[in-house]
């Protein structure tokens, strides 16, 4: 793996359908299936040794999630958007993560506090070990526990679903070790002011942490059609 990255091992298949997409989504996520890559039923078969009909129902939960679509005489591939479709699906995050932020009671609690430092700590040794995969689990865990303090079941879940969206987008971002410190420095940041109670300051960090993954998807594009 390029950038010294360590992936985790994969193990031998064990489950079905969900298995084969939660891992073909941290694929996307990492990089490993760029946009518009095909995903094959034969090959993903060979891959994790399940049957046919475990990965057409994989890549049906991916296609509901927005990360794959289908097309005439191509056949299932990793999701492609345009420079709009990436700037309106931001501009969706920003408006409901930043809605939570205004629900979240301040400062938070101790318990829930303690819960996300302790994600973090485990981010943060993922960052360390350089283990991609982890680092993408822990992230996903740290913002469902943040997100979720809103209040807001509801809200919280459009949150969720429309990050799991952008997947395709942040393509690559979650591998750069530049990328991987900075959002590791913005959520130890946001543990701070969610611990003093600075609702300003915790918008601002909130759409801040969403940049990056934006920005290096449209340069990316920029750069493909130069």
């Amino acid at each position: 793996m390029s950038n010294g990255i360590r992936l985790s091992e994969y193990r031998p298949f064990e489950g079905g359908a969900s298995v084969i997409a939660a891992t073909l989504e941290e694929d996307i996520v990492l990089g490993l299936l760029a946009p518009k890559v095909r995903l094959v039923e034969d090959e993903l078969i060979g891959r994790f040794g399940a049957k046919r009909h475990h990965v057409r129902e994989a890549l049906v939960l991916l296609e509901a999630l927005g990360l794959v679509e289908r097309k005439r005489n191509i056949g299932a591939q990793v999701k492609a958007f345009s420079r709009e479709e990436v700037i309106q699906l931001y501009e969706m995050r920003e408006l409901l993560e930043v809605e939570a932020m205004r629900k979240i009671p301040l400062p938070v609690p101790t318990q829930p506090l303690q819960v996300l430092m302790q994600i973090q700590h485990a981010h943060d040794s993922a960052v360390q070990q350089r283990d991609a995969r982890c680092i993408f689990r822990t992230n996903q865990e740290f913002h469902r526990h943040l997100f979720a303090q809103c209040g807001n079941a509801f809200l919280a879940q459009a949150i969720e679903d429309f990050a799991r969206k952008t997947h395709a987008i942040r393509f690559g971002a979650l591998i750069s070790s530049e990328h991987q410190l900075q959002s590791q420095q913005e959520h130890h940041e946001l543990l701070q002011v969610l611990e003093s109670g600075d609702r300003q300051s915790l918008i601002e960090l909130t759409m801040k942490h969403l940049v990056p993954s934006r920005d290096h998807y449209l340069k990316a594009q920029e750069m493909l059609q130069a």
